[in-house]
C-alpha cells in the first residue's frame, strides 16, 4: 500500500490515503477520533473529504430536526402552514406531515 502512495500523484495519492483513514475509520470504529488521530497520526483528520461530509451531513440532520421540533410551534402561534413551509424552505406537504405527526 505504502509503494502504491509513493508511486501516485498528488491527487491520486490524496484518494488512496483517505482510502486508507476510511478503512481505519470502519475497522477500528468503536475507538474515538482523538483514538485514531493519536494511535495513526492522522493530523489533518478534519481535511478529509470522509471528515467533511460526515460533518454536512450531522449538519444538515440537525437543521432539518430542529426545524421539524418548531413547526408544532409556529402552528400554535398562528403561522399558516405554507408560511412555515416558504420560512423554512420545506415543501408544504412534510410540514403538514409534520402537523399531523405532533397530533
Amino acid at each position: 500500500m505504502i509503494n502504491l502512495v509513493e508511486k501516485a500523484d498528488a491527487a491520486k495519492s490524496r484518494n488512496l490515503l483517505e482510502l486508507v483513514e476510511r478503512m481505519l475509520v470502519y475497522k477500528f470504529s468503536s475507538y474515538s477520533r482523538q483514538e485514531l488521530e493519536a494511535m495513526f497520526g492522522l493530523t489533518e483528520w478534519q481535511q478529509t473529504r470522509f471528515y467533511q461530509e460526515i460533518e454536512e451531513e450531522t449538519k444538515l440532520k440537525t437543521e432539518l430536526e430542529t426545524k421539524l421540533k418548531t413547526i408544532p410551534r409556529l402552528l400554535n402561534e398562528g403561522l399558516t402552514v405554507e408560511q412555515i413551509a416558504r420560512i423554512f424552505e420545506l415543501d408544504i406537504e412534510v410540514v403538514k406531515t409534520c402537523n399531523q405527526t405532533a397530533k
